[in-house]
């Protein structure tokens, strides 16, 4: 622990197996960035935080020249960086052996050239499970942008302010469920319909009824009680398992732009049950392939758009 101008500061080291291609995971975290809450900038990822009553400013950078991310929490929460440990490993995906990937999925050829293109692609985590599925929510049938949007404005009517982090553009906390449940969200750019989805899953999760964030979750009990609230389909609790649950084998197996990446390579896999029987070749690693798919039409729309 330190005092850097009057501020308590603390930092710890996660350590990780490589490969870990934190280029590509910072490109995930900052096309997805909570305005208010969390950014991206020069290689470093940002968010605040609030932990026993107290703020904090959270940057995590990855080491130049070892194996290890670095980590950093400034303010009086800094006082709880070491109880955050467990929580960041799972969000940057540092627990997985990028060798049993491999070993998993090689012998796919398709899959091999993924593989060596981008050999240490993880699955990007959450910091919230709440977070996530409400930013999920709020993304149904809208593009990334405009989800962004959006999420922003909801953070603005209903989160708290921050302390300290407001010289990096991030002065806010995510609302709680209760604040997202009560809040009027008139005008905030979503179709009624999906309000009301929104504002009943922040209802029950402020009521204790999902334990959506739990330290040991039970997934299967998790997907069903998703699942039954109106609103939430198949995708968006594959999405939740894959980044908040950490389930390696979640698959989003309707996801429009997945589907067409398998038919592209795989003609004869055009049809939803002809893909759904070539995934179980996947198990127990679908989520990774999920990532790959997705990973290589972002590369692509890079070099389109110029890098």
């Amino acid at each position: 622990m330190k005092i850097i101008a009057g501020q308590p500061v603390d930092e710890l080291e996660l350590p990780f197996t490589p490969p870990l291609d934190w280029a590509r995971m910072l490109r995930f975290f900052g096309g997805r960035a909570t305005g208010g809450v969390e950014t991206v900038l020069d290689g470093v990822y940002h968010r605040t935080l609030a932990m026993a009553g107290s703020d904090g400013l959270l940057s995590v950078r990855k080491d130049p020249a070892r194996d290890c991310l670095l980590v950093r929490l400034e303010g009086e929460a800094s006082r709880q960086l070491g109880e955050l440990q467990p929580r960041l490993a799972r969000q940057f995906d540092l627990l997985t052996h990028p060798e049993a990937v491999r070993d998993g999925l090689g012998q796919d050829p398709w899959l091999a050239e993924r593989l060596h293109a981008a050999p240490g692609l993880r699955v990007p985590g959450a910091w919230s499970g709440f977070e996530l599925v409400i930013r999920t929510i709020i993304g149904q049938q809208v593009s990334v942008k405009a989800a962004t949007t959006i999420t922003g404005r909801l953070v603005e009517r209903t989160g708290t302010p921050a302390a300290s982090p407001a010289q990096l553009g991030i002065p806010w906390h995510f609302p709680s469920p209760r604040a997202v449940a009560e809040a009027n969200l008139d005008k905030i750019g979503m179709p009624g319909k999906r309000v009301a989805a929104l504002q009943n899953f922040a209802r029950v999760v402020a009521e204790g009824q999902l334990l959506i964030d739990s330290d040991q979750p039970d997934t299967s009990l998790l997907r069903r009680q998703l699942l039954a609230l109106p609103g939430i389909g198949p995708w968006t609790v594959e999405y939740v398992a894959m980044r908040a649950w950490r389930d390696p084998d979640a698959w989003p197996a309707t996801d429009l732009v997945l589907m067409q990446a398998i038919t592209r390579r795989l003609p004869e896999l055009a049809s939803k049950a002809s893909q759904a029987r070539h995934a179980e070749s996947w198990r127990p690693w679908r989520a990774y392939v999920a990532m790959h798919l997705w990973n290589e039409i972002a590369d692509q729309a890079g070099v389109a758009r110029g890098g």
